[in-house]
């Protein structure tokens, strides 16, 4: 069984270039995989491998500066989810966009996962995932709002375009594993709302902490590797990923005429041309060539 590790810390790094083959050697040396994204503000990234590997690469990121009292979130994989092992710089560790955003100086009021229930429960809360709109399709809590938004980036227009909502009322705002909100609340606090709140450690801690019949959360949890969806207890859900637009689907999904083995589904049929798709074939056609001779 391989360890995953979860993580994000924002900090500042004023070179995070002198950081990256260092960090990007003790990986591999260790056999661990996954992404890791160094900005200036900080590092992102989820991480497998074994438990002594990860150990090593978190002890590593662990001496970086600022980064002693890093958290992070585990589960675990039976088979590798990752490729390879990716170390990339970045202007942003999270995309939004908004260059006076700074999570170090103030984030919302965390809550812990077993306290979320009775926050998003009482009537003067509103609860905002602040997730793209295809990760909100397959799960989220009961009475959260959706922006619908593409991006995270989409975020602080949505806000804007509907703000007057939320006119007197506490807002609680989550996502996978909260890095997303520690810059949503800086946010927030910035557009003059008080009081603001987020899931401390995100979706993630709460399937992990909350008993599934002490549950509020609908449906599974989407993830950025192989094992595409998590459910309660942190165990492999039960989606698989469009290669073509890198989103997950349903056994349902899978049945409609759009969809097409690694080629298209019903979110992406209208945003790659013929090429494109012939060029997906094409690429599927190789993965299946290499699954059938144990090739790669």
């Amino acid at each position: 069984m391989l360890t995953v590790a979860a993580l994000y810390h924002f900090t500042r790094f004023p070179d995070p270039d002198a950081l990256r083959g260092p960090l990007a050697k003790v990986a591999c040396a260790h056999g661990v995989r996954g992404t890791l994204l160094l900005a200036r503000e900080g590092i992102n990234g989820t991480i497998a491998g074994t438990r002594q590997g990860i150990d090593a690469v978190l002890a590593h990121i662990r001496s970086l500066p600022g980064c002693a009292d890093l958290d992070w979130k585990e589960s675990s994989a039976e088979t590798m989810p990752f490729g390879k092992m990716k170390v990339r710089l970045k202007q942003e560790i999270v995309t939004m966009g908004q260059p006076d955003v700074d999570p170090t100086a103030s984030v919302g009021h965390y809550v812990d996962a077993r306290d979320w229930n009775d926050l998003i429960s009482a009537p003067d809360v509103a609860v905002i995932d602040t997730r793209n709109d295809y990760e909100v399709e397959i799960g989220t809590f009961d009475g959260a709002i959706d922006p619908g938004t593409r991006s995270f980036r989409d975020f602080p227009a949505w806000w804007q375009d509907n703000k007057d909502r939320f006119h007197n009322k506490r807002i609680a705002m989550f996502c996978t594993g909260g890095i997303r909100c520690e810059k949503s609340t800086n946010y927030l606090l910035s557009q003059g709302v008080e009081d603001v709140f987020h899931l401390k450690g995100g979706i993630l801690k709460y399937l992990e902490d909350v008993p599934e019949q002490d549950s509020k959360w609908q449906g599974e949890c989407f993830v950025f590797d192989k094992r595409v969806s998590l459910g309660h207890g942190l165990k492999q859900g039960s989606h698989d990923l469009c290669h073509a637009c890198r989103r997950p689907l349903s056994d349902t999904d899978k049945q409609r005429p759009e969809y097409e083995l690694g080629v298209s589904c019903h979110r992406c049929m209208g945003e790659y041309s013929d090429a494109d798709r012939a060029r997906f074939r094409d690429r599927q056609k190789q993965v299946d060539r290499g699954e059938l001779f144990g090739e790669g």
